[in-house]
């Protein structure tokens, strides 16, 4: 087996980013990696529950040879042997993000030699991770631009505290990815506007958060499509999310609620974040950028975006992206933009 690639936790914005891409590129190329200083700079050091479900999930995928997988732990060393696509459940039993156990397992997967059938339960709709609405329909559409193919599908939501949401997933394996060029996000072609709240709380505030963003989005009338709904939740909740499709390119922005948050200020977040992004060039948001940046680095061929901000997160995948691959990748942090000539992976025989 290969030498061991060590990462230190603490790199950059020191948080679980790191670990869930040192291990998806370890489980790609095959190579043991030992992560220390896990989540160094976080209040709570060491894995929670939701990425120790990500390391399992992976050493299963893997059939990985691990050390120091449990709570609390600050210290790993992961040694993959292989890829296995197929049908998996994943679970994080508490509100976990799911959306984040499905980021880790998504590279491997792509290069697997078999199709893969996820079911991941967790957190759908929570705070400091993307919702399942942003992978559905702004993440996957960026991945499609260079060849991944993946399918989601929300079969039950899940807020914070007690998560119980659920999504399915399909992946199909590709040979290799193609580099993208996305130097011009070109004209709004229409705004797409959801609100969601249980099934526990007033009906109206769905409507509200909708009616506050049509207020807010006028001069944009003739490009809005809205949707609100209802849904049954362990614990309760409500979600809004904003879709702005341009010529070349998709961007999400969301609101959250939590207790004590008027509707409208829910949907004024996800309304001054489009607005905010609106008055950059950048062609993807910031979120986007984060995730991107791992395929446009095992693509073949050259990559270029703007992001909307440079931040912790794309700093720190670009620092891990580094230690694994021979990629070149540039960034203008005063810009945003971002080349990035490949390293061509291609999936092993």
């Amino acid at each position: 087996m290969s030498e061991c690639t060590h990462i230190d936790g603490s790199l950059g914005e020191g948080g679980g980013q790191i670990l869930r891409t040192a291990l998806a590129l370890a489980v790609l190329l095959r190579q043991p990696v030992r992560i220390d200083n896990i989540r160094a700079r976080r209040p709570q050091p060491g894995l929670k529950t939701q990425h120790l479900a990500g390391v399992l999930a992976l050493a299963r995928i893997a059939a990985a040879e691990v050390h120091g997988a449990r709570k609390h732990s600050t210290e790993l060393v992961f040694m993959p042997r292989t890829i296995r696509g197929g049908s998996y459940c994943f679970e994080i039993s508490t509100a976990g993000a799911a959306s984040m156990l499905f980021g880790a397992v998504l590279p491997p997967l792509l290069f697997a030699p078999h199709p893969s059938e996820l079911v991941i339960t967790g957190g759908t709709h929570v705070p400091f991770s993307p919702p399942y609405h942003y992978l559905e329909r702004v993440f996957l559409p960026g991945l499609q631009k260079l060849g991944g193919e993946a399918r989601l599908e929300l079969e039950r939501w899940g807020f914070y505290p007690r998560g119980g949401g659920l999504i399915r997933g399909r992946i199909t394996p590709c040979r290799g990815l193609q580099g993208v060029q996305l130097r011009t996000r070109g004209g709004l072609k229409r705004l797409q506007l959801a609100a969601c709240s249980s099934d526990s709380l007033p009906g109206h505030i769905a409507r509200r958060e909708i009616a506050h963003l049509e207020m807010r989005l006028a001069g944009y009338r003739e490009r809005i499509r809205s949707e609100t709904s209802v849904c049954r939740t362990a614990s309760p909740g409500n979600f809004v999310f904003l879709q702005a499709v341009y010529q070349h390119g998709t961007a999400g922005f969301s609101g959250l609620g939590r207790r004590g948050l008027p509707a409208e200020e829910v949907a004024e977040e996800a309304y001054s974040s489009f607005a905010a992004f609106e008055r950059t060039e950048a062609t993807v948001d910031s979120h986007l950028a984060d995730q991107l940046i791992l395929y446009a680095a095992l693509a073949k061929g050259d990559s270029c975006f703007i992001a909307e901000k440079v931040t912790g997160h794309l700093l720190t995948n670009i620092a891990i992206i580094r230690k694994f691959l021979p990629a070149a990748i540039d960034l203008d942090r005063a810009t945003g933009e971002v080349r990035v000539r490949g390293a061509g992976f291609t999936a092993r025989a």
